[in-house]
């Protein structure tokens, strides 16, 4: 039996309340969190620098969260040149937060997406689970997409038709921009680990699956980083990170990055 994505997501906010009865643990305060926590509603803004592990495709953003009250937040983020941006909220429950975007995205190749979203982070430590001091967030959600890519018209007189075609992705070959769409959702978690009362372990993984492509394949991807955060006081922290992704849409090989960043919380 096959599950679709948003019944995937829709089965895990679901649980919430069941597990929500199975309490053991006890809600921190957003000033008892970590800068680094995901559940954590307050106003902040922040910077972050990130570039490919060849160092030919840097990138400045630019973010930002409006507290309106202890549960609920505006988010935004935007690069330098505009070309990739998200725009939503989030929603504060005692069992774990909600989050809702609609950005878009560009990648190196030319692709573009944009995405409609809702996710979520449930933390185990609600119910009493932090081994060893891991603070663990199971993550989940469903996106759907728009965009276009490059891709091969399929016309049987295309070079990029032909068997063993090798050559460039070029409009003399056969590739154009195509437009897809498609609906997808994730599974993961977020871990954090104190290392000492500034210091923290960071780390990310989940992997993806959605409706089929024009080839007639899943969509599916893979997210994976490790990092480290570090806060200077209860204003100014910074973290880095180096992570990669891969999809079978948008991305031709897997993107390996890194990151640097700066948070100033109000």
């Amino acid at each position: 039996m096959k599950i679709k994505p948003l019944s995937l997501f829709i089965l895990c906010l679901g649980m919430a309340p069941v597990l929500a009865s199975a309490q053991t643990g006890t809600v921190k305060t957003n000033k008892e969190k970590s800068d680094d926590d995901p559940t954590k509603v307050t106003t902040k803004v922040g910077v972050a620098w990130s570039d490919n592990y060849d160092m030919n495709d840097s990138n400045v953003a630019f973010s930002g969260s409006l507290a309106l009250d202890e549960a609920r937040k505006i988010n935004l983020k935007v690069n330098s040149d505009a070309t990739e941006w998200r725009v939503g909220g989030s929603w504060l429950f005692p069992v774990g937060i909600v989050n809702f975007n609609f950005g878009k995205n560009d990648y190196p190749n030319g692709a573009s997406q944009t995405n409609y979203s809702v996710g979520t982070f449930i933390p185990l430590s609600y119910f009493g689970i932090e081994p060893a001091g891991f603070q663990i967030f199971p993550m989940a959600g469903y996106t759907y997409n728009t965009g276009d890519h490059i891709g091969c018209d399929k016309d049987e007189r295309s070079a990029c038709s032909q068997p063993g075609f090798t050559g460039s992705p070029s409009p003399e070959n056969g590739f154009h921009s195509m437009e897809t769409s498609g609906s997808s959702g994730y599974l993961g978690a977020f871990i954090l680990k104190p290392l000492t009362a500034d210091l923290r372990l960071l780390s990310f993984m989940g992997m993806s699956y959605g409706s089929k492509n024009d080839d007639g394949d899943n969509y599916k991807g893979y997210f994976g980083g490790i990092g480290l955060g570090y806060s200077f006081d209860k204003h100014n922290s910074v973290s880095g990170f180096t992570y990669i992704q891969d999809n079978n849409t948008y991305l031709e090989d897997a993107e390996k990055r890194f990151q640097l960043s700066y948070k100033y919380q109000f």
